[in-house]
């Protein structure tokens, strides 16, 4: 660590929150936001009648998602420069379009429901593919992002990169996924 990075004023109090009990609370919000997800998707019908920008939401999805890919990317090159402010502020960024992309995606689907896949052919196992991984990936990304934050802001830094060594491949292949899903409903949708 270098002697001029400084941790915010509010990490503070992360610091008096044992692991554990971050854990378990990481864990519990993670399990909550899944299943609401899961019934968003697969048991709600979707709205009757929507209001017309909401069929723009899945382009702005996409646009979020591209947003924390190149977020997490810009926070990569930062860590191997050793550049703890900029790869802190890349990540914060990368968590906050990620979090807004979390909005859009449950207004949307709130509204349409789930989106059917017609591509035939060769392109339908790639599609589920990507989507199956995508979506399994997604489920372990929302744990391990919000433990990577709280290893960090609570200044254990030995266990953040440990941590952080899953998220970042996973968080960025999850962002990546999602454009490529958004451009194959778009195409054989």
């Amino acid at each position: 660590m270098t002697e001029n990075f400084q941790l915010p004023e509010s990490s503070k109090i992360l610091e008096q929150i044992s692991a554990r009990k971050a854990l378990g609370i990481i864990i519990g919000l993670s399990t909550a936001a899944v299943l609401f997800l899961f019934w968003l998707i697969y048991f709600n019908e979707g709205s009757e009648t929507a209001p017309s920008w909401i069929s723009n939401l899945s382009a702005v999805n996409a646009g979020l998602n591209s947003l924390s890919t190149v977020f997490l990317l810009l926070a990569f090159r930062e860590i191997k420069r050793k550049d703890f402010q900029k790869h802190m502020r890349f990540n914060l960024a990368a968590f906050v379009t990620s979090s807004l992309f979390l909005v859009s995606y449950v207004v949307y689907h709130h509204f349409v429901g789930d989106s059917k896949f017609i591509g035939e052919g060769f392109i339908r196992p790639v599609y589920f593919f990507i989507l199956i991984t995508h979506i399994v990936l997604s489920i372990f990304v929302v744990p391990l992002v919000l433990a990577s934050f709280y290893y960090s802001l609570s200044g254990k830094f030995k266990i953040h990169k440990k941590v952080s060594r899953w998220t970042f491949p996973i968080w960025l292949y999850v962002s990546v996924t999602g454009v490529i899903v958004f451009f194959m409903l778009k195409i054989w949708g």
